[in-house]
């Protein structure tokens, strides 16, 4: 038989349980606390132009065939009287400036970024050869000044070798362009030039940032 001092320690103890259960429920509750970071980032500006006219400042646009602009056509010459009337070992001479537009940001590596010609079949694709050298801005292309070693060449009109990065600096601040790179393009004829063709190349030179 329960007595009553027993049944009193009982209920004690049950009272005393509750008591406990109360107090870890408050100890399970937490702090929360947040800290939040955050940037913003600017990106630069980059140009690349292009000049058939010589390095004159409002000579300069943008020929990017990639956007949908048109390519520059450039200017070949040959000997006079010949102009137009090629034949098998004449070359002709071409000059292209290209530099960084004002407001372009950090420097630039400039190479030689492919070729296209007219299907040989129905050109002098295949038999037209190609280098193009670099030369100081105020230099005239001719035969004097192209010669060393080219940043590009080909053997045929549609092919590309011996590619050599060039280096284009940014202007001095955002209101003015980088120093001009001269491309000088020479294109020979070949032993097997066939007659009354007129044959048609597009070069593509692509500069990359530097830092």
């Amino acid at each position: 038989m329960v007595t009553k001092d027993r049944k009193r320690k009982t209920l004690a103890v049950l009272a005393g349980g509750l008591v406990l259960g109360v107090g870890v429920a408050v100890t399970l509750a937490a702090w929360n606390d947040s800290e939040f970071a955050q940037g913003t980032f600017t990106s630069g500006s980059f140009n690349l132009q292009g000049s058939v006219a010589g390095d004159v400042d409002a000579s300069y646009s943008d020929h990017n065939v990639d956007t949908g602009g048109t390519a520059a056509t450039l200017a070949f010459t040959l000997p006079t009287g010949l102009v137009g009337n090629m034949s098998p070992g004449d070359a002709v001479y071409a000059g292209f400036w290209v530099r960084l537009a004002a407001g372009t940001t950090t420097g630039a590596s400039l190479s030689a970024n492919g070729t296209t010609a007219d299907p040989a079949a129905s050109s002098n694709t295949g038999n037209l050869s190609y280098q193009v050298y670099q030369l100081a801005p105020g230099a005239t292309c001719n035969a004097a000044s192209a010669t060393g070693t080219p940043v590009a060449s080909g053997a045929t009109l549609d092919v590309q070798t011996g590619v050599t990065p060039m280096t284009l600096t940014k202007g001095a601040n955002a209101t003015t362009a980088g120093t001009a790179v001269q491309l000088c393009f020479k294109v020979t004829a070949g032993a097997a030039l066939k007659q009354g063709l007129a044959t048609t190349a597009t070069w593509k030179f692509t500069a990359t940032s530097t830092t």
